[in-house]
């Protein structure tokens, strides 16, 4: 039995009582919210369209992001093995098959050095 409609508003694609995103309509009548179990009718999804998009980086480079020029995300405290600077801003991707650790890639905050560490 499918709860009541929440007082709280959210944009369709998320679930009103918890705000996870919901899973695609599928062949049921109802979408379920896979974190607290809220279900909404499939029929309030009719006519949104859905859109999605695929953006590949060139081989090669690494996505780290910078405003005004200052390197931006976590640092922590590991030194560049190319001019001796304490810390690193890092961050993750999931480069090799699901069953093995992530890589970790490391950019120095003085010289910009990049380095790479499977975990």
């Amino acid at each position: 039995m499918a709860k009541e409609r929440s007082f709280f508003q959210s944009e369709t694609d998320f679930c009103p009582e918890c705000g996870t995103i919901l899973p695609l309509p599928g062949l049921k009548d109802t979408v379920v919210c896979r974190r607290c179990n809220f279900s909404i009718d499939v029929h309030e999804f009719e006519g949104r369209p859905i859109f999605s998009a695929v953006i590949f980086n060139k081989p090669g480079t690494f996505s780290v992001q910078e405003e005004e020029g200052e390197l931006k995300g976590p640092v922590i405290d590991r030194k560049c093995s190319r001019c001796g600077h304490e810390g690193m801003v890092y961050h993750t991707r999931q480069m090799r098959s699901a069953d093995e650790g992530q890589t970790v890639f490391y950019t120095c905050t003085n010289c910009r050095y990049q380095e790479k560490e499977d975990s």
